[in-house]
């Protein structure tokens, strides 16, 4: 395995981390047991992310079961020193009434979500604690451009802080992040937090894959110039970028056969003629699409860490060989060229 810095502190962390986000849906204790096991003991993966929402889609009954899965695993493998441990607390969702409507980053909600998590994960601090979402309206999960809202609420930055480092002084919380956010929001925890002597952020936990490179826009410069890294979600977009979706296949049990509405911001009819031009790519060079695309990311110089998830072991080992692949620059010359002619269809 390869080991990187999370920036502003010296924690090393896989370059190569292990997304959660199917356990407790599509994957049972057991099998991410498995998966825990073959990434940590097996493979050196040292990185873990999670949330308070997951498993993915969220729904009432089984939100916080990925946590709880995570946790069982902390308990029986006595390793918990050994793991970097990132989970998320979540932002407001008219959608997903269980995690909350309203203002969800001030003191009642953050400790309420961070004991919660802390209950199901079995531990007692969470390395890297992330603020999943933005409370504002602004562009994320899926819509490529801003629409402004003129009387939508703003984060109370300086507040969110605040109490973030009253945990971090508790030894509950040793980092922060964000996630899904935009360059106008890491500013502001930046500005905040030098203004106000608080915790800075030390990662964006943003997607980033072949068919949604939004992140080079502003945050990428940012990222590097301001220390803070990128841990890349959805760097396979959901599983598209496999052989599997190709020519129009959907197959049984698979995220997108399965929850097509849920997974609709990848849905746009470019973003497959991206990935059948990929995949041909891949295919000419004898790579594999999955292992193409995931090489692509680990080559960025503002990326701290790289998010996989899978649902079978075969997908799991794909994914971790993928750090030990290296494109030439025939194929990363090919690669802008596909991105030029189908520029971020997936955001």
């Amino acid at each position: 395995m390869i080991y990187t810095t999370l920036p502003s502190t010296s924690i090393k962390v896989s370059k190569i981390a292990l997304g959660t986000m199917t356990w407790g849906e599509q994957n049972t204790e057991a099998e991410a047991h498995e998966q825990l096991n073959y990434a940590v003991h097996d493979r050196g993966i040292n990185f873990i992310d999670t949330a308070e929402m997951y498993s993915v889609p969220s729904k009432s009954e089984t939100q916080g079961s990925t946590e709880r899965i995570i946790g069982t695993w902390l308990k029986s493998s006595n390793i918990r020193k050994d793991i970097i441990l990132a989970s998320k607390v979540a932002g407001p969702s008219a959608a997903l009434k269980h995690i909350g409507t309203g203002i969800k980053f001030d003191r009642k909600n953050i400790s309420n979500s961070l004991h919660q998590s802390l209950q199901r994960l079995q531990t007692d601090y969470i390395d890297l604690y992330q603020l999943h979402w933005p409370e504002r309206q602004t562009n994320y999960f899926g819509p490529l451009g801003y629409a402004h809202t003129s009387d939508d609420a703003v984060t109370n930055f300086a507040e969110t802080l605040s109490v973030l480092q009253d945990f971090i002084q508790q030894g509950k919380i040793r980092y922060i992040g964000i996630s899904n956010e935009t360059p106008w929001g890491m500013m502001q925890y930046i500005q905040c937090a030098e203004k106000y002597n608080l915790p800075k952020i030390s990662t964006i936990q943003n997607p980033y894959n072949l068919v949604n490179r939004v992140y080079e826009i502003g945050l990428a410069e940012m990222g590097i110039r301001e220390h803070v890294g990128l841990l890349a979600y959805s760097p396979l977009g959901g599983g598209l970028l496999t052989e599997k979706y190709l020519h129009g296949n959907r197959p049984d049990g698979a995220r997108f056969t399965r929850w097509a509405n849920y997974f609709k911001r990848y849905a746009h009819p470019n973003t497959m003629k991206a990935v059948e031009q990929y995949a041909a790519l891949a295919n000419e060079h004898h790579l594999s699409l999955a292992q193409m695309a995931l090489a692509y990311i680990n080559s960025k110089p503002f990326l701290t860490s790289n998010i996989i998830g899978a649902t079978s072991m075969q997908q799991l080992k794909e994914n971790i060989d993928a750090i030990h692949v290296q494109l030439s620059n025939d194929v990363i010359q090919a690669i802008e060229e596909i991105h030029l002619a189908f520029p971020n269809p997936a955001p």
